[in-house]
């Protein structure tokens, strides 16, 4: 049966499959479909468990951190981390959920959340589905106006981070 699954979806596809496709496998009901989904959410939230309470220190980190709930998805997701004045992550929060190349933000909503939270500093994060960790000419107009939001507010952005298929993008160590 594992044999089977790997053969149809690769071991790296395995995990965004749907109860659906994991039933068309011969051998494979619902209940088992099931117990297979839970493995990889129980994977992935033990992953997060151990990562609490760590400092940020890096762009590395933050993908790291990031990058589980991130990857996989078909989405562009906008997150932003609020960090207390170890630089340990607060919460978490997805502001903005968009299309396949794009997502909707505005500094308003971006900032608002800091603000509710009273985040230390704050830390940009979205991911490309591509896999692609460049940053569009649209990626970059959109950091530097928020950053400039972030200085007119007096809060700290510490990094605005793409996240890729295995890698990332760093605008603070590119210095861009």
């Amino acid at each position: 049966m594992c044999n089977r699954l790997i053969s149809k979806y690769g071991v790296d596809k395995l995990s965004s499959c749907s109860l659906k496709e994991l039933q068309s496998i011969k051998g494979i009901g619902l209940a088992k479909a099931s117990q297979i989904l839970v493995l990889f959410e129980f994977n992935k939230r033990y992953n997060l468990s151990k990562q609490n309470g760590k400092s940020i220190k890096s762009a590395k980190d933050v993908f790291s951190y990031v990058s589980p709930k991130l990857s996989g998805l078909d989405k562009e997701c906008f997150m932003i981390l609020h960090l207390d004045t170890r630089n340990r992550v607060i919460k978490d929060e997805i502001i903005s959920v968009g299309t396949l190349n794009s997502s909707l933000i505005h500094p308003r909503e971006v900032f608002k959340s800091a603000i509710k939270e009273s985040a230390n500093s704050i830390i940009f994060v979205h991911n490309h589905p591509s896999g692609d960790s460049e940053p569009s000419q649209e990626d970059k107009e959109m950091t530097k106006r928020l950053f400039d939001a972030g200085e007119l507010l007096n809060i700290k952005v510490l990094d605005h981070i793409i996240i890729g298929k295995d890698n990332y993008h760093s605008f603070k160590e590119r210095k861009e």
